[in-house]
């Protein structure tokens, strides 16, 4: 199976914030993460090199297969 390209990682969140252009996307982009990080109540964390999570969920499916 192949590897996951989301799972977790190290990098800044404020690092890939501030990397958007255009400016008015990047002013965006950091009101959106206020307000997710406020609604979810979770930390944020970046998943591969493009992605924001705030939280995990876990599932399964009827077939038995899972993950978060």
């Amino acid at each position: 199976m192949a590897e996951l390209k989301t799972k977790p990682s190290n990098l800044s969140v404020k690092d890939f914030l501030n990397s958007v252009e255009p400016e008015q996307e990047r002013k965006d982009s950091f009101q959106l993460f206020e307000m997710m990080q406020r609604i979810t109540g979770s930390e944020p964390k970046m998943r591969g090199t493009s992605m924001i999570g705030f939280g995990t969920c876990h599932y399964k499916y009827a077939s038995g297969r899972e993950g978060d």
